[in-house]
């Protein structure tokens, strides 16, 4: 058994600081360990007493009569570490550390934690700054949660990990409240040692736990928690993940347009999404979500069958699942008529959807044939009931028929609860019949059930060989340097001359032969269209003249004088796109969004991060293509010729073997626009940046 085991399934539990006054903080572990039916041996730790009820107390550690498994050490962050060292010389496994005061008190804290650290030696540590944990499966409580005063928690098949102590409660009283079963949680908080990778590698092997819910506040190994998640992907044990800090800024200095549209956020959407992490949008999800995948009932298809008695609650549930791009088809011939012969002669409105069956909250054997004969019908892929008023004076009545028609079917089977009647919620979710009381919750419950269905793209890295890099200038590039490097790397530029003169320009322009484009070229004006810098479609015969006007408005707009510039040609069809890159603590990732001067605007971008060594597949690369709400323009929209998908494809595989090449030596790159042509005439990259360091 190695500590994690022994942590979460301890033998014996020393507490460190005891209380024997149960209303105190340092009280509450001994007497919830009682409370909960712990079996094992527990020593508290105290000086000034002998006994805390019936269980002797002991003056110190090394009074102990045995090496425990595991210690809660309640003592301040001024004395903590001590108790660790002298616990990780006796052999302990694992010491639960719940004081604050650590590295989310500033450098002193910082200092003190990587003090206990050191202490610890071999032994590991849960927290500090941590609540602790609860093994509900084997009734052992280890925490100082207020929650635990309940005396009964439902057991099920649902871990979490929290980086939040008072989220582990909140979680473990919200759940218990609704009937909803869980099997162990834990509280990582500071995570000086154990994190929440670690205990996701433990709960994939927990045989009592079949999904998983985070709460997360950061990822601080993201490699380790991609492995951790993809393993849990592979066995079958979905991740249901919320992520605190959403409305945080990305890199606000940043000088690309992609370092202001790829903030942290959009950096965690792309790791979850890569590793199968089904992101919760808000808190209640976190419940939602798994309740209805713990069901282990797989969503086929987006047709959802709304069984009710009750008009109003029927639309509520069908406007939200039409949000969340579920549709509610009316039954079929043969399902419409099996629903008639139930009803007789009462009225009903059996050729739409939702299906209204008259009294069927009343009558058992009506309500039982009104569920079969949806489950059974081809034209659904799973029903949601809505239970009515008329289950608050006999909740059992629903509850039995749903239960009753459940082993004939496999198609998910959810409920609304449409009366404010928590009773009735948590009786259905007891019954292993999810519940909600808000149709929205409806519509996430279903939709994590469909992200169960849709594999993310194999992680197969594109390693490419690398052209000689040596020569390669430092700072920011201009964008003739920049244009190179990405040819370097088999991603072609528009034709162009470089210029420095009027006459230059004039003679540049006349070779073209058609209208042109006109830039300055400057490694310290990275936004050349906000100062004047970049004229489109001027005609040959005036370039001369432009290009003098031009020097002028960039010395008025930025106070530069620009010696050089770019003669370009002029491309005249294709779809603007933005690739660029941006790194933070998370890893490097490539974005793809619309492009040109209104990308900040648009904001229609995707992201993904690279894997530990190479670029990205083509499959990453096609995956991101149809991830844009503009999708349909790169595919043929309305008649206009299909782009050359092959090609962007390849240019983003090229580009993330540039970014994976350059290593850390590339502090951000993005060409802007990238113009995708029409199919078989390839992509040029018409502008763009690179910033490279030594």
């Amino acid at each position: 058994m190695n500590a994690i085991s022994r942590l979460i399934r301890p033998r014996s539990v020393a507490i460190i600081g005891a209380s024997a006054d149960s209303g105190k903080t340092a009280g509450r572990p001994l007497a919830y360990l009682r409370k909960h039916g712990f079996d094992g041996a527990i020593y508290p730790v105290n000086p000034r007493v002998t006994h805390i009820g019936d269980t002797p107390c002991y003056p110190d550690i090394d009074s102990l009569p045995e090496v425990p498994d595991v210690a809660i050490i309640l003592l301040g962050a001024g004395r903590a570490h001590q108790a660790v060292r002298e616990l990780a010389q006796k052999g302990t496994a694992a010491a639960i550390v719940l004081a604050s005061g650590y590295s989310e008190a500033g450098a002193d804290g910082k200092d003190r934690q990587q003090e206990l650290l050191e202490a610890a030696g071999s032994m590991r540590i849960l927290g500090p700054n941590t609540i602790g944990l609860v093994n509900l499966t084997d009734g052992i409580p280890l925490s100082a949660s207020g929650a635990l005063e309940m005396d009964r928690f439902p057991v099920g098949d649902v871990g979490v990990v929290s980086q939040s102590g008072g989220i582990l409660g909140a979680l473990l009283s919200r759940a218990a409240a609704r009937g909803m079963g869980m099997s162990k949680l834990v509280s990582t908080s500071n995570e000086v040692d154990l994190e929440m990778a670690d205990f996701i590698d433990y709960l994939v092997d927990d045989e009592a736990t079949n999904v998983i819910a985070l709460y997360v506040e950061t990822i601080r190994d993201p490699q380790k928690f991609r492995a951790a998640a993809l393993r849990a992907q592979a066995a079958g044990k979905p991740i249901v993940a919320f992520k605190i800090g959403r409305s945080e800024a990305g890199a606000q200095a940043a000088i690309s347009h992609t370092g202001a549209l790829a903030g942290q956020d959009t950096m965690y959407d792309a790791l979850f999404r890569q590793t199968g992490v089904i992101r919760a949008q808000r808190f209640s999800d976190l419940l939602d979500m798994p309740s209805a995948l713990a069901t282990g009932r797989t969503l086929r298809g987006k047709r959802i069958a709304i069984l009710t008695s009750t008009g109003g609650a029927g639309t509520l549930v069908s406007d939200s699942l039409g949000v969340a791009g579920f549709e509610a088809p009316a039954p079929g011939e043969r399902t419409a008529d099996a629903l008639r012969v139930l009803q007789a002669d009462m009225p009903a409105a059996l050729d739409r959807n939702p299906v209204d069956v008259t009294l069927a909250g009343l009558q058992p054997d009506l309500l039982r044939g009104a569920i079969r004969a949806l489950a059974a019908s081809d034209n659904y892929d799973a029903l949601v009931m809505i239970v009515g008023s008329s289950s608050l004076g006999n909740p059992q009545l629903m509850a039995d028929a749903i239960c009753d028609c459940l082993p004939e079917t496999d198609k998910p089977i959810i409920a609304f609860v449409s009366p404010h009647a928590p009773n009735v919620a948590r009786l259905l979710n007891q019954r292993q019949i999810p519940a909600f009381m808000e149709p929205e919750c409806c519509a996430a419950a279903l939709q994590a059930m469909w992200h169960t269905q849709t594999e993310p793209a194999a992680q197969a890295p594109a390693i490419a060989p690398s052209p000689p890099l040596t020569d390669l200038p430092t700072g920011s590039l201009n964008e003739a340097q920049a244009k190179d490097l990405f040819a370097r790397f088999g991603i072609s530029g528009a034709e162009q001359t470089v210029v420095s003169t009027p006459a230059e320009a004039q003679a540049a322009a006349l070779q073209y032969g058609s209208p042109v484009v006109l830039k300055i070229l400057s490694s310290q004006i990275m936004h050349k269209s906000d100062v004047g810098g970049v004229c489109v479609g001027i005609a040959p015969e005036l370039v001369a003249d432009r290009i003098t006007q031009m020097q002028a408005d960039v010395y008025t707009n930025a106070g530069v004088r620009p010696e050089q510039f770019l003669v370009q040609q002029m491309v005249t069809s294709g779809i603007e796109l933005i690739l660029g890159f941006h790194r933070d603590a998370l890893g490097s990732a490539i974005l793809l969004g619309m492009g040109g001067v209104t990308a900040e605007l648009l904001k229609d971008t995707t992201m993904r991060l690279l894997p530990e060594q190479g670029g990205l597949s083509l499959a990453d690369a096609y995956g991101m293509m149809r991830e844009l709400h503009t999708w349909p323009l790169l595919d043929g929209y309305r008649g206009r010729a299909k782009a050359d998908q092959q090609a962007l494809a390849q240019a983003i595989v090229n580009f993330s073997n540039m970014v994976a090449s350059l290593g850390e030596r590339l502090l951000e790159a993005e060409i802007n626009p990238l113009f995708v042509l029409p199919d078989g005439q390839g992509v040029k990259a018409a502008d763009g940046i690179a910033i490279l360091t030594d």
